[in-house]
């Protein structure tokens, strides 16, 4: 006999109501009909069978799911074979609909024999609170259960077949009210979209039989616990993605995380990846906010894109030595892929290595916590989304070898007022690269200022302004600087002039050529060397390095000041300068030298240190600064104290005043003149104190 069932529509709480209204209708047609009009094809103790072949399938009484109510009440057991007229039936599956608004049915006892449960088979059982699916189970019905009143849920299936896909998942379990699950021991895998409209379940316990999670399979926001067995190779896609779990422990025998697999997990605030994962799917950590830290095992070969996007929270990135595909060269912070040169992640603690080439898809998306970022001159590409969302970041430079930046790369950076493209031909952007930035002052090499107009895109920036390019030399107050940086720059050489720079020279902290200024950093190796006619020299503030032999030579000077910023001193950097009677640190902590020979030993023996006072002891026990025979402090303990005699009069002022028109610096305490700590004595002091005077500032 030919199988035959009815498909409904998906039900609603109200069809309850209605089903005995419609009931009523079939009955009375039932009788203008011949008696002869039933599917099934025979009942045996209370319980309605189709056959096919030597097989049994368990239905509805009637000719559908709605002609008879409650055709199955209390404990229902099903049989594994059931005979009937001779012939003995392998019960094998429990058909579509089979209970559906079985509002009495209090408990069913499934066969294993049974492999498939049919859609909708017990759809709408309002009294059924516990469920086992049998070893036996392959395939799940769509809705099988919904709207049932099921809190247990039994599951010892153990190669149940997916609960649908994507586009149509079945969702057997929607609508119920299952809070606890019991994966039985048998379970070898967890099917897709298992938990599926499981709004109720908050604790999951993996047994060590299952081997393999499928996609989506605990998708479900209020899980908050969850404890994953120990054969477990594969995470499926998407597998816990909006879970509300805080922790994970991922065993050792995962071999793959999908993607997805924990997407947004915004509680998730610590897991470790084991050595023995293998692959990262796209996505797989991505808008995980709580995570704070990650380390990339030495057995990982495989990590997609995006795979932690929008951790925002990430401050610690390592890859395990030994990795043979990615590393975290220089402690970077970051994931680099080792044979392109790709940096994959990185976050707000990231400094990014010289060596790096391109900066990956979504490497900083969203790195909120991101202010500033060095992007090194050997990179050439930053790809798709790579600081997209850095609303911290307000200033970027993009180096000079960047041919392309890709789509949404500063998408929403829309705190970004300065960006600096030092490239003479714009790199490749599209209307979304820098979307919300536009408003940003846009730094371009002075002659491409046309061309960066002109430009696809780059012409949208309201205000483009050219600058300097590093790199550039040139000359102001005799004095010759090289662009070595956005803004900054150092003191070089003129090498067309032998013995260019003499006299007593003042080094600014900062200097302005063609309208754009520069900060002082640094003085180059050689910058001074052979100059023997220079007698003096002040270093300012800014300065932070001198370079070796920066001074080599200059037999003539005498007097050497060295400003607070400095931090290191180059070998040989005062080299052959016998002639030197005073070196003076503005710094309370002494600048790094290189070695024992950045003063020659005449100068250690003849010229006087004077270091601030009360820090003789810090210079005495520093490396090398100990060699000079006198080191001397030099200042007042009062800030306008000029004269030294503990108070601050008209006196400080009028000696300050001599200082910087006649050169008469005898007597006077230069850091207590110095009272806007500048390095050097100008009208800028003497109206500080004389404000001081008058309002009773200290």
């Amino acid at each position: 006999m030919t199988y035959l069932t009815k498909k409904s529509t998906q039900p609603n709480k109200n069809q309850t109501s209605m089903k005995h209204l419609y009931s009523l209708s079939l009955l009375l047609l039932a009788l203008l009909l011949p008696a002869t009009a039933i599917a099934h094809d025979f009942e045996v103790d209370g319980i309605y069978y189709n056959v096919n072949g030597n097989e049994a399938t368990v239905t509805y009484r009637g000719t559908s799911y709605s002609q008879y109510s409650n055709e199955y009440s209390g404990d229902v057991t099903i049989p594994a074979t059931v005979t009937y007229s001779g012939t003995t039936y392998s019960v094998s599956s429990i058909g579509d609909e089979a209970f559906f608004y079985c509002e009495s049915l209090t408990s069913i006892d499934i066969p294993n024999s049974v492999t498939s449960i049919g859609n909708r088979a017990f759809a709408s059982c309002s009294a059924l609170t516990n469920i086992t699916i049998p070893i036996s189970v392959i395939h799940l019905g769509d809705e099988a259960f919904l709207f049932s009143s099921l809190e247990t849920l039994n599951f010892n299936a153990e190669n149940c077949n997916d609960f649908g896909d994507e586009d149509n998942p079945s969702q057997p379990f929607s609508g119920t009210n299952i809070s606890t699950i019991n994966i039985g021991s048998s379970v070898k895998r967890i099917p897709g979209y298992f938990a599926a409209g499981m709004f109720d379940l908050t604790n999951i316990d993996i047994p060590n039989s299952v081997t393999s999670i499928g996609d989506y399979a605990f998708s479900v926001s209020g899980l908050t616990n969850v404890k994953l067995g120990c054969s477990i190779t594969t995470i499926g896609n998407h597998a816990f993605e909006y879970c509300g779990i805080k922790s994970v422990t991922i065993p050792n025998s995962v071999i793959s995380i999908g993607n997805d697999a924990f997407f947004n997990c915004s509680g998730l605030t610590s897991t470790t990846i084991p050595n023995s994962v293998i692959s990262i799917g796209d996505g797989a950590f991505s808008r995980c906010s709580g995570l704070t830290s990650i380390t990339i095992p030495n057995s990982v070969t495989s990590i997609g894109d995006g795979a932690f996007g929008e951790c925002t929270s990430l401050n610690s990135i390592v890859v395990a030595s030994g990795n043979p595909k990615y590393d975290s060269r220089n402690n970077c912070n970051a994931i680099i892929e080792t044979a392109s040169n790709t940096l994959f992640l990185g976050c707000q603690n990231t400094v990014i290595p010289n060596s790096v080439n391109s900066i990956g898809i979504a490497a900083f998306g969203s790195c909120t916590g991101l202010t500033s970022i060095t992007i090194p001159n050997s990179v050439t590409t930053i790809g798709f989304a790579a600081f997209s969302g850095c609303s911290g970041l307000t200033s970027i430079d993009i180096p000079n070898f960047v041919t392309s930046i890709g789509d949404r790369a500063f998408y929403d950076c829309s705190n970004l007022t300065e960006i600096y493209s030092l490239t003479l031909a714009p790199p490749t952007i599209n209307s979304n690269t820098f979307y919300r930035c536009y408003s940003a002052t846009l730094y371009v090499p002075k002659e491409a200022v046309n061309v960066y107009k002109a430009a696809n895109y780059w012409k949208n920036f309201t205000n483009i302004v050219g600058v300097i390019l590093s790199g550039y030399t040139f000359e102001k107050s005799g004095i010759y600087y090289r662009v070595s940086d956005a803004n900054v720059v150092s003191v070089i050489a003129n090498e067309e002039v032998e013995t260019y720079y003499s006299g007593d020279v003042v080094i600014p902290d900062s200097v302005t050529y063609e309208e754009q200024t520069f900060a002082v950093t640094g003085i180059e190796s050689n910058a001074f060397d052979g100059c023997f006619e220079l007698t003096s020299i002040t270093i300012p503030n800014s300065v932070e390095t001198i370079g070796e032999q920066a001074f080599q030579g200059c037999t003539g000077l005498t007097s050497v000041t060295i400003g607070s910023g400095v931090t290191t001193i180059g070998a040989k950097a005062f080299n052959y300068c016998n002639a030197l009677e005073t070196v003076k640190c503005i710094g309370t902590v002494p600048p790094v030298m290189a070695s024992t020979d950045c003063f020659t030993a005449t100068a250690y023996n003849r010229a006087t240190l004077l270091v601030p006072r009360n820090t003789e002891a810090t210079y005495t026990a520093a490396d090398y600064w100990y060699k000079f025979a006198h080191i001397d402090g030099w200042g007042s303990a009062g800030r306008g104290d000029i004269d030294g005699d503990g108070v601050v009069s008209i006196r400080d002022v009028t000696t300050l005043i001599d200082a910087i028109l006649n050169g008469n610096n005898e007597g006077i305490y230069f850091e207590s003149a110095d009272v806007n700590i500048n390095g050097r004595l100008d009208i800028g002091d003497v109206t500080t104190i004389v404000d001081m005077l008058l309002n009773d500032i200290e």
